[in-house]
């Protein structure tokens, strides 16, 4: 049965909303006792003053996290147990899908279908595929000499701790908490302060699945105050990023200052989607394209923000993009039919009309949306905006928007293509639209970034891991290269 937007509101309205921060197994406010508002971009509505956590509360959580992890209440567990805790753990947030998907939505804006399709159901995938994973997961005997035996063992880190974003809140942590977690860590959550109220729920699911009390902390705030503390913390052996690359770059500064812990970092993208005049289908790949910028309002760090398509194909191919981009159009993010939801919130949708305006004044066309609409509604919304005639040069093209904004650019070779794409201090992801099997691999191999779809956009699921190169990042999420992330290599070589 569908849900309708009038279920929403009803059951918005009996919402229990959290907003604690998640200590030592139970809920508490801020030691400071200061709290931040959260107004939801969906119309502007109050939703709760939440813990705004700092210092003081980072080294409480470290402290307890530490002391749980030397109990090895958690940590020694056989990986079978906890394989089983995480099974759990995922099925009590699929019990509550729908609070936790109407949570998200109100939070950070995205459609309440893609809520509760897409980040909820994904993030109960994250724990279930990566806890199935771990006890399957096999030490090394080194090749020794007859008198020697060397073993490889994988340890869990220690203290974990996670800053994560707000464009899709549940299942970038799952993402981080799932592997570190399952390898036996303690783990600190930081939700982004633009929306922390999933994360502050799962905590709770987390203990009632009967993860320990301790291993599972969640500390919402801001990163200058709380995400710094973590950040700098001696006693934090890993930090996990998704974000800026900015914020990435300050990070890897604040562990080299403090304790050399390891910092995995996933950032920014500018991805380019090439569609080559071969291209099996024009309308399938304009579909692609109009997908990949609009989707979560395009506040998707792999967006296919820069769309390259060959000059003789260009006159054919932009009327399709502009018909497919038409069914993808702002609306009430409570509404099921809603494919384009509100910005999170107004500093980023002013900083979306700020990147249009630049493009306008750089001298790209604007043929399509970019305009603000649905002010009567309280909300925070943009129509996505395709520009055309942009040279890569442009600010447009060169810096993350984290907005609908596309850039077409056009281009007449093969290795014109791929000098464009890589022209870019970022490299997290691209597309590249070909019939030509041949031509495909050839120029996946040729591009500088983590992900490479072909005859599709987003594509992968939990097997493939998820990261970039250059500027976005060291991190890779997902997949068996995750765990590696998480843990230590201790090689014990014995003498017989």
């Amino acid at each position: 049965m569908t849900i309708t937007r009038s279920d929403w509101e009803q059951r918005f309205q009996s919402l229990n909303i959290e907003s604690r921060a998640f200590i030592d197994g139970q809920y508490c406010a801020a030691a400071s006792t200061a709290t931040f508002e959260c107004i939801s971009p969906v119309d502007g509505r109050f939703l709760a003053n939440v813990a705004s956590t700092d210092e003081a509360d980072a080294n409480a959580a470290v402290a307890v996290a530490r002391r749980t992890f030397e109990s090895g209440v958690w940590a020694n567990l056989a990986p079978a147990e906890r394989k089983r805790t995480l099974i759990r753990f995922a099925d009590l947030i699929l019990e509550n899908r729908e609070e936790l998907a109407l949570l998200e939505t109100l939070d950070m804006g995205k459609p309440i279908s893609d809520s509760l399709n897409v980040d909820i159901p994904a993030t109960a995938n994250a724990i279930r595929w990566t806890a199935e994973a771990i006890d399957k997961l096999y030490d090394e005997v080194a090749a020794t000499p007859h008198d020697q035996l060397g073993l490889v063992t994988r340890e869990p880190a220690g203290v974990v701790a996670a800053i994560v974003p707000w464009n899709f809140p549940l299942i970038m942590a799952s993402w981080k908490f799932a592997p570190a977690l399952a390898m036996g860590n303690s783990f600190i959550l930081k939700p982004s302060e633009k929306s922390p109220l999933t994360a502050i729920r799962i905590a709770q699911l987390a203990l009632d699945a009967g993860i320990p009390k301790g291993v599972f902390n969640v500390l919402p705030g801001f990163g200058h105050t709380v995400g710094k503390a973590l950040a700098l913390h001696m006693d934090v052996d890993v930090l996990a990023f998704t974000g800026s690359t900015a914020i990435a770059k300050q990070l890897m500064i604040y562990a080299g200052q403090s304790n050399m812990k390891r910092v995995w970092a996933e950032a920014g993208g500018k991805s380019a989607n090439v569609v080559f005049a071969d291209a099996p289908d024009l309308r399938s790949a304009a579909q692609g394209a109009a997908a990949a910028i609009a989707f979560n309002q395009g506040e998707v760090c792999t967006a296919g923000s820069r769309l390259l398509v060959e000059r003789s194909i260009r006159d054919q191919f932009i009327p399709l993009l502009v018909e497919a981009l038409q069914g993808w159009k702002p609306g009430h993010a409570l509404d099921p039919a809603t494919t384009v939801g509100a910005v999170v919130d107004q500093r980023q949708l002013d900083n979306v009309l700020r990147y249009i305006d630049i493009g306008k004044e750089q001298g790209a066309q604007l043929i399509a949306g970019g305009n603000r609409t649905l002010e009567d509604t309280g909300g925070l919304y943009v129509e996505p905006a395709i520009f055309d005639g942009v040279s890569n040069a442009m600010t447009i093209a060169q810096e993350e928007i984290f907005g609908p904004v596309l850039s077409v650019i056009t281009f007449d070779t093969f290795d014109e293509a791929l000098a464009i794409a890589n022209d870019s201090i970022y490299g997290l992801a691209a597309g590249v639209w070909t019939r030509n099997l041949s031509k495909a691999h050839t120029f996946a191999r040729g591009l500088r970034a983590g992900s490479i779809w072909v005859n599709q956009y987003d594509g992968g699921d939990m097997t493939a891991p998820f990261g970039g190169y250059k500027q976005s990042g060291n991190g890779r999420d997902k997949s068996l290269h995750a765990f590696d992330k998480y843990t230590e290599l201790k090689a014990t070589w014995i003498k017989l």
